[in-house]
């Protein structure tokens, strides 16, 4: 397989990216704006397949103190076949990150299922006990 790694992704490929691959639902309006302050985008397209796009991942924040990775996500069809393309995502966002931030920028994710375990061969760690990560989502009146 071939890949092409590109750095914009359009809010509804990205929202049908999301809901393909188990992720929540984001609204059109949702990610024009999340998509338009990300800090980096990666979205991996499959060149053999008439430039499908198949993965993606995002880095969020501020750009100095803090940083979020999020949305790293691939085709169902594309995953746990050792093609490396979550690998792949998270070795561009490194890239950004090592290039672009500052030396004390904190860097977090969450990571889902057995996801660390990618996560850990970028430098993450677990840090439970001394921190535990909680979340909110704003929902619909």
């Amino acid at each position: 397989m071939e890949y092409i790694v590109f750095h914009e992704i359009a809010p509804e490929d990205y929202i049908n990216m999301r809901v393909t691959c188990g992720l929540s639902a984001k609204t059109l309006m949702a990610a024009t704006i999340g998509l338009a302050n990300s800090l980096h985008c990666v979205a991996i397209l499959d060149k053999t397949k008439d430039n499908k796009f198949i993965g993606m991942g995002r880095l969020v924040g501020d750009g100095g103190c803090h940083c979020q990775v999020v949305d790293i996500c691939v085709l169902p069809e594309y995953q746990g076949q050792g093609q490396g393309i979550g690998k792949m995502i998270m070795s561009h966002l490194m890239s950004f990150v090592e290039d672009h931030l500052p030396h004390s920028c904190y860097v977090n994710l969450i990571a889902d299922g057995k996801a660390y375990k990618l996560y850990e061969q970028f430098g993450f760690e677990e840090v439970w006990p001394a921190s535990r990560g909680i979340g909110y989502v704003k929902r619909k009146e």
